[in-house]
């Protein structure tokens, strides 16, 4: 694996669009009393912000997100109808309903509730009967259900987490990570828009009970559109929001042990207003310009431009651009022949030397093979810096 890599890679490659840093204001990384926090542009996925994004903590309510995403891919595959119904069991009743003193929207035990309803309830009110109601009438029981969460989070790139229930209520092993949640975040907000607009639903009544949305960020942070709070002794106040600003900015943010309510609150309406004050959206590289140049072994050309199939858009600080810098990686030595739009490596883009987003990058040209002479050169050079390198 060959790596590239320069703070001045995006200068001399063509990021004519950022300008130098006018100061070093230490306070362009915030401080936060979340023991863990991530933020996230929604629309490319890079990362602006990562404190201990990979660090292990209880789901507590945030894992009713991923609940939610396997009801509302089964409602868009048409596997169920928002109009079937699904029975109350009395195990649904007696964990997440009226007996458990937890949240619930007050399904009545051994009657049936509509898709559509469980989805508000679930949703809106976070409700643990909901979840296991809904869990239970995809998969016939929690444990299967949370087999298809892992399976779904695999699949999502949810690498560090794990689920063992659809509520997030307290059991061994389960766990995510603040990165993981919004990879998950913005995937059910990109992938199910329709879906996704009930988490700024202010209230829901069922059972002749209204109650208002969990969601405190929703009043509190204008573009503030949704998604899940949770709490548990362990892992403290948790929160995954996502606000919304005009055009196409959507932020996300994942934060959790933080120690009260309202501090809660505070730090990811604090989070959210310092990356909209910090950060800009730039086209980095246009497709097709060459980004990079790879060597190539037994070729008639002795390299090949690597480049985007799509232009490369990032968040960039305003005032602190400098601090943006590039990776390229690629295996060496290429063996041609190569074909335009081989895929040949990938470049990442790095705040504060932090990973914030990746691409693929492909061959911009074909390198046909070349003479026997020149692949027998080639071959001797090889053998040569294997050799040096090998000491």
């Amino acid at each position: 694996m060959r790596l590239l890599r320069s703070a001045a890679l995006l200068a001399v490659i063509g990021f004519s669009g950022v300008a130098q840093a006018q100061d070093t204001d230490a306070a362009f990384v915030p401080d936060t009393a979340a023991k863990v926090a991530v933020i996230m542009d929604g629309k490319t996925g890079g990362i602006l912000f990562n404190k201990n994004g990979s660090a292990p903590f209880p789901p507590a309510s945030l894992a009713k997100i991923m609940t939610a995403e396997l009801l509302f891919e089964a409602l868009a595959s048409g596997r169920i109808a928002l109009d079937a119904t699904m029975p109350v069991s009395n195990h649904a009743w007696r964990t997440g309903g009226a007996p458990s003193r937890t949240a619930t929207m007050f399904a009545a035990v051994r009657s049936s509730v509509p898709v559509e309803a469980l989805e508000r309830g679930l949703v809106v009110q976070a409700a643990n009967d909901a979840a296991i109601i809904i869990a239970e009438g995809l998969e016939g029981s929690e444990a299967a259900f949370a087999a298809r969460m892992n399976e779904r989070a695999k699949a999502l790139g949810m690498v560090d987490s794990r689920f063992v229930n659809p509520t997030g209520l307290p059991e061994g092993g389960q766990e995510v990570t603040a990165r993981d949640m919004a990879t998950l975040a913005r995937h059910v907000r990109l992938t199910y828009p329709d879906r996704y607009a009930l988490y700024a639903q202010p209230d829901f009544e069922w059972n002749k009970i209204l109650q208002r949305n969990r969601n405190t960020l929703l009043a509190a942070k204008p573009g503030a559109t949704g998604m899940a709070t949770g709490f548990s002794e362990e892992g403290g106040y948790s929160i995954v929001g996502v606000v919304e600003g005009e055009g196409s900015g959507i932020t996300i943010l994942a934060l959790a042990g933080l120690d009260k309510e309202q501090t809660r609150l505070k730090e990811t309406i604090a989070l959210a207003d310092w990356a909209a004050s910090t950060f800009e959206e730039k086209t980095i590289f246009p497709a097709g310009t060459p980004v990079a140049s790879a060597p190539v072994f037994g070729g008639l050309a002795a390299s090949v431009p690597l480049v985007l199939d799509s232009d490369l858009v990032a968040q960039i600080p305003k005032r602190h651009a400098d601090r943006v810098t590039a990776q390229v990686r690629y295996d060496t030595p290429l063996q041609a022949p190569v074909r335009r739009g081989d895929k040949i490596g990938r470049i990442e883009l790095r705040i504060e030397d932090r990973f914030s987003l990746e691409r693929d990058l492909y061959a911009g040209e074909d390198v046909a093979e070349g003479t026997f002479a020149g692949r027998a050169a080639d071959a001797i050079q090889e053998l040569a810096f294997g050799w040096i390198r090998s000491l």
